[in-house]
Formats: structure tokens, sequence, C-alpha cells
């Protein structure tokens, strides 16, 4: 969950009446809430209930293609009968933590933003021991113990894990591994667009929060910098966290509509 919306809360620091906690621990419950998204990279889920009681993260509301993990999860208690408690939340697909303070002034008045946990894995542990391999006990044994928090199996972590470092390193093996093409044809100039073009900030794109985030997070302010990770392949700018297939499709785009790109260049 990356924000929510309180009816009626304008911010954190508010109490809504007839409800035990504050909105800072209402909002530290709701951190916990873990998720599975089919399909989607983002998604909508509703709470509103009325009257006293206990309320879980089982009363939120949610469309087919979300599904929470725990509902169990305790989220606050109300105390009178009067009471009540509308909210809206924004879940998102992403990777590692994205803390509350890159999005709070982008968001319209009311909305809350979330510190998000994308990570499934909440704890690993590692130790070598000695192996036996027939009569030979010159070996290691690596012995992992992985806890996830039930929206993947320890399993599943680790082959992603694995993937995951494949990929990261491929870049640096291909670097050497690319063979030289030599041609007669005169080398098109270094630069494709003039210094003053090159030099556009990527605000001037019009991209996506979520897009705009990973670049920035990455070091990426300029239409240079773009360019020059494309230059490098799609490994190269898929490795940046919370950037996927769907932020590098809207990237091109922008680029294309913007003049900063060519639609063969983007092929």
């Amino acid at each position: 969950i990356t924000d929510v919306r309180i009816t009626d809360v304008m911010h954190e620091f508010s109490t809504i009446p007839g409800v035990r906690e504050d909105v800072i621990q209402i909002m530290l419950q709701i951190k916990q809430i873990r998720m599975k998204l089919h399909g989607v990279d983002t998604a909508q889920i509703h709470l509103e209930v009325k009257g006293e009681g206990t309320y879980t993260a089982a009363d939120i509301v949610c469309p087919p293609e979300v599904e929470i993990i725990n509902p169990e999860l305790y989220l606050f208690s109300i105390t009178e009968a009067g009471a009540e408690v509308e909210m809206d939340m924004t879940v998102e697909r992403g990777r590692g933590y994205m803390p509350a303070g890159d999005r709070a002034e982008r968001l319209p008045l009311g909305v809350l933003p979330v510190d998000a946990i994308f990570s499934p894995v909440r704890r690993v542990n590692w130790s070598v021991s000695n192996a036996r391999v027939g009569q030979d006990t010159n070996f290691d044994r690596l012995n992992l113990d992985i806890w996830t928090d039930g929206t993947i199996t320890p399993e599943k972590a680790l082959e992603d894990s694995v993937d995951l470092l494949i990929q990261h390193l491929s870049i640096i093996r291909g670097v050497e591994d690319e063979p030289q093409v030599w041609s007669a044809v005169p080398a098109e100039p270094e630069s494709r667009l003039s210094n003053e073009a090159a030099e556009t900030p990527i605000e001037a794109l019009d991209l996506t929060v979520r897009v705009y985030n990973a670049l920035k997070r990455t070091g990426v302010s300029t239409v240079r910098d773009v360019l020059d990770l494309l230059d490098k392949g799609e490994n190269a700018m898929l490795a940046i966290r919370n950037f996927g297939d769907k932020s590098l499709a809207e990237l091109k785009a922008k680029l294309i509509e913007k003049g900063f790109l060519d639609e063969e260049e983007a092929e």
C-alpha cells in the first residue's frame, strides 16, 4: 500500500472520533498488510465500517485482482456505536522500499503517503559447514534460512534472487562479449540531439510518478542520461529498481512524443 485517503482526515496527526487508535497508529497497521496483485501493477481497495467492534484486513473490499495474504491483521477498534471509518487505499507493485517522503509533495491534499515495503523477504540467515562427497571431505555446504511474508515461498524467493543476480551480472559480462562491427559508412554524430535539448530535465517528459521516481533515485535527471542508458540496452534500464517493462514502454513513448527519440531507435 503506497497511499491512503481517510474521509474527513487531512493529515496523519489527526484522530478519528470514536476510534481507539489515532491515524498514525492505523497507518502503521496498514503498512503490515501483505497482498498479491494478479495481472495488474496498481489497484484501489476500499474499507467502510460503522459501529463498535474490532476490524481487521478481512473487512477491506478488494477487486478480483487483489489478494490479501494476512486478512487476520488487526487494524483498529471503534468504541462508539455511531462512529464510522471510510478509507481508500492504493496498492502498487514494486521492489524494495519506497519512503513516504518521496511522494508526499506530489499527492493531493488529504491523500496520505505510506512507507511501502515491497520486499516479501523478512529475514535471511546463512552459514557454511563441511560437506562430504564420497570419501572426500574437502567441500563446503551453504545453508540458507529464508523467512518470507507469505506472498511467495522461500523457494520462489531464492529462485527470483538468483535470476535477478544473473540479470545484473550479464550486463557486465556482455560488455566484453559484444562483437566489433567495422563499417566504411561514416559514423553518426555522437549526440543525436543538440546540447540544449539533451540537457532537458526529465520533468519535461510528463512521466508518471512511479517512473519519474525510479529514474530520479538512480541519478537520471536529464534526457541525455536517459538516452545514454537506452544505448546500453534494455537490460540496463530494467536493472533499475521499480522499473519494469511497462515503465520502459512508457518512457520510450514519451521520448518519441517529445521528439527526443525516433520510432526506429526505440525498437
